[in-house]
C-alpha cells in the first residue's frame, strides 16, 4: 500500500511498458443502464487509459485499487449545464464520476502517476498511466477543462447577478410607477376616467406578488448555492488541513530519509574502502579453492589407495598364516643350517687336516721320487756298465 503523494505499485501490464493505443483511437466508455447522471447533451472530448485508484476512506493515506486493469478514463462536456466531468467505467460499475470545478488541482506525484481531490465525492482519485506522455496529455487537458469550468462559472454568476439585479430593480420600480400612475394617471386614464381604483390596486398587487415571488425564488436559490459553497469550503478546509498534516509528515519523513541517506553514504564509503580488502580476500579464496580442489583430488587418490589397501587387508590373515608357517620353516631351516655349518666346520677341519696330510704326502712323494730318480739313474748307470761288460765279454 502507498501513502498519499506516492506512486502506488502498478500492475504488471503497466510496469512492462506495454503499448497503449493513442487517446484519439480509444472509444468513450459506455455507461451502464442505471447511470442517470449522464445527460443526452453530454459528449466525450478526451479519452485515455489508466489504472484507477481511490484513497482509503479510513486511513486517508493508502491507495485502494478501483480497477483490476487499465480502464478508459474520459472527459465529458455537458452543453446544457455547461459543465465538465471525468467519467470512468469498469464493466458495469462507474468508478469515477467527478465534476471538475475551478478549485480542483491535478498533481503529478511521479513520472506516470497523478491525483486530484474531489470534495463533493469526499475522496481522492489517482491514475497510473503506462507512459509519461499519456500523463502529460491528461494533465494538460485537466488544466484546460479547469480553466473552461472557471470561465463558465464566472459567466453563469454574472448572468445570475444581472438577472437578480434586473428583477430587484423591476420590483422596486413597478410599485413606484404604479403609484405615480394611480395618482397622476396616464393620458388614457385622464382621457377616459373609466377605470375604477380597485382594479388598479389589484393590478399593482399582482405585480408586487410576482416580483416578490421572483425575489424569494432567487433568494432561495442563492441560499442553496451559498450552503453548497459553505459545505464545499468546509470539505476543502478539511482536505487542506489533512494535506498540511500530510506535508508535515512527509517533511519529517524527508528529514529522516536524508539522515538515513547520509548514513548510507558513509557506509558506502566504508564499503568502498573495504572493497579492496574484499578483492584480496576473493583472490585468496580463489587460491584456497584451487588448493582445496587439488587436495580433494589427492584425497580421492588416497581413498583409492586406501580401498586397495583394504582389499589387500582382507588377504593379510592368509599372509600372516603363511608367514607363520614360513617362519617355522625358517626356524627349522636355521637349525638345519646351524647343523650344516657345524658339519661344514668339521669338514673344513678335516679338509685342512687332509691338506696337511696331502702336503706331507706330497713331500714324502717328492722325496721318494727324488730317491727313485737317483735309483733309476744308478740303475741306468748299472745297465750301461753291464752292457759294456757284455760287449767286452
Amino acid at each position: 500500500m502507498c501513502e498519499v503523494g506516492s506512486r502506488p505499485a502498478l500492475p504488471a501490464a503497466e510496469r512492462s511498458g506495454g503499448e497503449t493505443p493513442p487517446a484519439s483511437a480509444l472509444s468513450p466508455p459506455p455507461l451502464p443502464p442505471g447511470d442517470k447522471g449522464r445527460d443526452v447533451g453530454e459528449q466525450p472530448i478526451f479519452t485515455s487509459r489508466a489504472h484507477v485508484f481511490q484513497i482509503d476512506p479510513v486511513t486517508k493515506k493508502n491507495w485502494v485499487p478501483a480497477s483490476k486493469q487499465a480502464v478508459t478514463v474520459s472527459y465529458f462536456y455537458d452543453s446544457t449545464r455547461n459543465s465538465y466531468r471525468i467519467i470512468s467505467v469498469d464493466g458495469a460499475k462507474v468508478i469515477i464520476n467527478s465534476t471538475i470545478t475551478p478549485n480542483m488541482t491535478f498533481t503529478r506525484t511521479s513520472q506516470k502517476f497523478g491525483q486530484w481531490a474531489d470534495s463533493r465525492a469526499n475522496t481522492v482519485f489517482g491514475l497510473g498511466f503506462s507512459s509519461e506522455q499519456l500523463l502529460s496529455k491528461f494533465a494538460e487537458k485537466f488544466q484546460e477543462v479547469k480553466e473552461a469550468a472557471r470561465l463558465a462559472r464566472e459567466r453563469s454568476q454574472e448572468k445570475a447577478e444581472t438577472s437578480s439585479n434586473h428583477s430587484l430593480e423591476s420590483g422596486r420600480e413597478t410599485p413606484c410607477s404604479t403609484r405615480a400612475s394611480s395618482v397622476n394617471g396616464t393620458d388614457d386614464e385622464k382621457a377616459s376616467h373609466g377605470v375604477p381604483p380597485d382594479a388598479q390596486l389589484k393590478t399593482e398587487n399582482d405585480k408586487l406578488k410576482l416580483a416578490l415571488a421572483q425575489s424569494s425564488s432567487n433568494v432561495k436559490k442563492w441560499e442553496t448555492e451559498l450552503q453548497t459553497l459553505r459545505e464545499s469550503n468546509a470539505r476543502l478546509t478539511l482536505a487542506l488541513q489533512e494535506s498540511a498534516a500530510s506535508i508535515e509528515h512527509w517533511k519529517t519523513q524527508f528529514s529522516v530519509c536524508k539522515e538515513e541517506n547520509d548514513q548510507l553514504r558513509s557506509k558506502i564509503e566504508e564499503l568502498e574502502e573495504q572493497c579492496g580488502e574484499i578483492d584480496k580476500e576473493r583472490e585468496r579464496n580463489l587460491q584456497l579453492s584451487r588448493r582445496l580442489q587439488e587436495l580433494e583430488a589427492e584425497l580421492q587418490d588416497k581413498e583409492l589407495e586406501l580401498e586397495d589397501l583394504r582389499k589387500q587387508g582382507e588377504v593379510i590373515p592368509q599372509l600372516m598364516q603363511e608367514c607363520e608357517s614360513v617362519s617355522q620353516k625358517l626356524q627349522v631351516a636355521e637349525i638345519r643350517n646351524q647343523d650344516l655349518e657345524e658339519k661344514v666346520r668339521a669338514l673344513q677341519t678335516e679338509v685342512e687336516e687332509s691338506r696337511h696330510r696331502q702336503n706331507s704326502l706330497k713331500t714324502d712323494l717328492q722325496t721318494f721320487l727324488d730317491v727313485l730318480d737317483g735309483k733309476i739313474d744308478e740303475l741306468h748307470d748299472f745297465r750301461q756298465g753291464l752292457s759294456k761288460l757284455g760287449i767286452d765279454n
